[in-house]
């Protein structure tokens, strides 16, 4: 049994990459790859088509990874500070998320998918790398600063109200009826 060409419509782990012409036992490909429109069949005008497309792809791409790496830049460049309210030990009351992080990024006018921020959430004051996956080809690193807050002194506020002495709740007396 000899091999069939095929065209990948997607990317297949260990198998290639979209537009991509593999050569692939002819049952898996009329069993498998067909019927689930993972791949075509590789015929002379498909292959012509193909390669067109992969050309105005690739124009595209290199367009779209120079405004990333504008965008890169200037994250790169961006104060990325936090303030929370953090315990003794420097331990935060809750957390600093990827999302929170992306919506910071944002109001700087570069707008970012909080899924492309590959960190956990950061749960303690200091400095922490983060890695932002703008493209499959532009991984960026970046530090993000988180500072204690002030607490207000609510505490003080709170003692206040204790030292005043609270009416007596009452139905008043008995001669008003």
């Amino acid at each position: 049994m000899g091999k069939l060409k095929v065209i990948l419509c997607e990317d297949m782990p260990k198998l290639g990459d979209a537009g991509d012409v593999v050569e692939v036992k002819p049952g898996y490909a009329r069993n498998y790859l067909f019927p689930q429109g993972i791949a075509l069949p590789a015929t002379a005008a498909r292959v012509n088509e193909i390669e067109h497309h992969r050309r105005i792809i690739a124009e595209r791409q290199a367009a779209l990874l120079k405004d990333l790496k504008a965008a890169g830049a200037k994250i790169r460049s961006m104060d990325l500070t936090f303030e929370a309210h953090a315990g003794d030990g420097g331990k935060l009351f809750g957390s600093i998320t990827p999302a929170m992080i992306a919506a910071r990024i944002g109001e700087q006018g570069i707008e970012i998918d909080r899924r492309k921020i590959q960190t956990e959430p950061i749960k303690s004051v200091g400095d922490h790398d983060i890695r932002i996956r703008l493209h499959k080809e532009l991984i960026l690193d970046a530090v993000v600063k988180v500072t204690a807050a002030d607490v207000p002194d609510d505490a003080a506020a709170g003692d206040e109200l204790l030292a005043e002495e609270p009416e007596p709740i009452g139905f008043g007396s008995m001669d008003e009826y």
